[in-house]
């Protein structure tokens, strides 16, 4: 086996959406404060009855019908979240449970906002070491549970949501390049979600500064290891934290010909869930082609990141 491939991908997001007037009756904010300081304009809010794993259940359904898989075919569940309200059963087996797959194995991944890129790694390396077939991975988060709504520097972030995609064998090509990752652990404290109840706090100006500075060479040695150039990538899907942090790292990055996701300015920050969930959108917009290469790249809480170049399904 040479290696595996992203099969297809799939979305989920709740049909509540919340505009910037709307937090602007909320907390001393604006549309056009919002707008020009993170780029978002709307963001979607799961009610009570949507816990994070009917989120990612219901990305994680249209991933396997966009595969034509029934759940018996899937043998890992990989579910990246880090707003999981209990700790057993965990996320990815209640997902289990939820859309029928027979006795797979099981695990939650917490990496908060490089999650989905930190789970898509663990499946990938899973299935070419032969110890599963055939995975679905998940990145799922409700933020909005986790989030102070008096606080204007971070509510006006956040949005709920899920995406997935089915990894499989490949006997081609690999569809899925090797992953560079890592952490700063000593500056873990820049992005958290701690206290009882969690909220999530961040140093916004110390995350900007290291994902505009330190990432870009990280994210271009992702490609390196994949054996292309940024100029060959045909898009490119970072972490949606906000506007102003992703065009000047695309553009650091050296992807002068790639369409760059923006998701973030519809569905805010959905942490774990915002790459599988920009991506997907590209793949059902019809602006990228099967077997293009997209770096996806993940990074945030922890100051974590990873990085890898997929071919797109």
């Amino acid at each position: 086996m040479n290696g595996t491939r992203i099969a297809a991908v799939g979305h989920y997001q709740p049909a509540k959406v919340l505009t910037n007037e709307d937090l602007a009756g909320l907390v001393d904010t604006s549309d056009e404060w919002i707008k020009s300081r993170v780029g978002i304009r709307t963001r979607h809010i799961a009610g009570p009855e949507e816990p994070v794993d009917e989120l990612a259940s219901q990305a994680g359904a249209k991933a396997l019908a966009a595969a034509g898989l029934a759940p018996g075919a899937v043998d890992l569940v990989v579910v990246a979240t880090s707003t999981a309200v209990d700790r057993s059963p965990n996320t990815a087996a209640r997902v289990a449970a939820r859309l029928g797959i027979p006795s797979p194995a099981a695990l939650d991944v917490n990496v908060v906002c490089a999650g989905f890129t930190h789970a898509l790694a663990t499946a990938d390396h899973a299935v070419r070491a032969g110890s599963a077939s055939r995975a679905l991975v998940i990145g799922a988060d409700k933020m909005s549970e986790v989030t102070d709504w008096t606080d204007r520097t971070t509510c006006v972030l956040v949005g709920d949501g899920a995406g997935a995609a089915v990894v499989e064998a490949a006997d081609g090509e690999p569809g899925i390049g090797p992953v560079l990752w890592g952490s700063v652990p000593e500056m873990g404290h820049a992005v958290r979600i701690e206290g009882t109840p969690p909220k999530f706090a961040q140093e916004g100006q110390s995350v900007y500064r290291w994902a505009t500075t330190q990432l870009p060479p990280i994210a271009r040695k992702a490609c390196e290891r994949a054996g292309l150039t940024p100029e060959e990538l045909a898009a490119v899907v970072l972490h949606q934290a906000n506007l102003r942090i992703i065009e000047p790292l695309a553009e650091k990055i050296g992807a002068v010909n790639a369409v760059v996701a923006r998701d973030v300015v519809e569905s805010g920050n959905t942490s774990a869930a915002s790459i599988p969930l920009a991506l997907s959108k590209l793949v059902e917009r019809g602006e990228i082609s099967t077997g293009d290469p997209v770096l996806l790249f993940g990074f945030g809480g922890n100051l974590s990141y990873a990085g890898q170049v997929i071919r797109c399904p």
